[in-house]
């Protein structure tokens, strides 16, 4: 479900809508990651998806590398402020991403752009799916986007806290699937603390810091192992 839908959900990247959120399958997928104590993300999922989901799984669920799509309207890839209540509500977690497109409004809006013009290409072009992948890296490797900064990262930190409280948000990178499109002072994982001290200096404490870094997601982990094991105990006791 990474660009496209597939036999389990639709996609936020695909405009066909397969099964306008779950197929049937995909809900059993649910229930069956609910027993085995595995945690479903909802980064990549369509809306109505996200929705099903929380209506069906039993346990937290986490976007792994999302932000909010209060500073880029339109981009589905991140999550509107219900969705980040109804989240929350869950117990869940969205963890921020870092790319260009996903935090700054200007980038998101060029992102957009630019991918329609390279599946626009495709249409035209008769390329197999390998020529398709190195044109597409060709085209986005000439087209880079608006730079983006750490203080897009705190301001989509800050705004999950507005909303749901320090308990549910986390930091989500995707470092490697953004085309190096990152902050310039949040490029890899040694560029960390940067980011660290950025939250600081905004007035996080050090135990917020942790719950930010590790101890939300760790949390609902935790919270999805219980649920797999009542849901043993619960088939054991009949």
């Amino acid at each position: 479900m990474h660009g496209k839908c597939n036999h389990i959900s639709d996609s936020s990247f695909d405009p066909e809508r397969k099964w306008n959120g779950l197929s049937s399958f995909g809900q059993e997928v649910v229930a069956e990651m609910n027993r085995i104590g595995m945690m479903i993300d909802v980064s990549h999922a369509s809306d109505e998806a996200f929705y099903q989901i929380l209506e069906l799984s039993e346990a937290p669920v986490v976007a792994t590398h999302s932000a909010c799509r209060h500073f880029t309207p339109g981009r589905e890839r991140n999550m509107d402020d219900e969705m980040i209540r109804q989240l929350a509500d869950k117990g869940g977690t969205i963890q921020i991403a870092f790319g260009a497109s996903f935090i700054n409004k200007r980038a998101s809006l060029r992102s957009t752009h630019r991918k329609r013009q390279i599946l626009e290409h495709f249409r035209t072009a008769d390329l197999d799916p390998d020529e398709q992948e190195v044109y597409a890296d060709q085209y986005v490797l000439a087209n880079p986007l608006p730079v983006a900064d750490i203080f897009d990262v705190v301001a989509h930190v800050d705004r999950v806290v507005d909303l749901v409280g320090i308990e549910h948000v986390g930091l989500g990178s995707d470092f490697d699937g953004v085309w190096g499109e990152l902050p310039a002072d949040l490029r890899d994982v040694s560029c960390y603390p940067n980011l660290i001290n950025e939250l600081l200096k905004s007035g996080y404490t050090d135990e917020d810091v942790k719950k930010i870094c590790s101890e939300n997601i760790l949390r609902v982990w935790s919270a999805v192992l219980e649920t797999a094991s009542n849901d043993g105990a619960n088939h054991a006791a009949k």
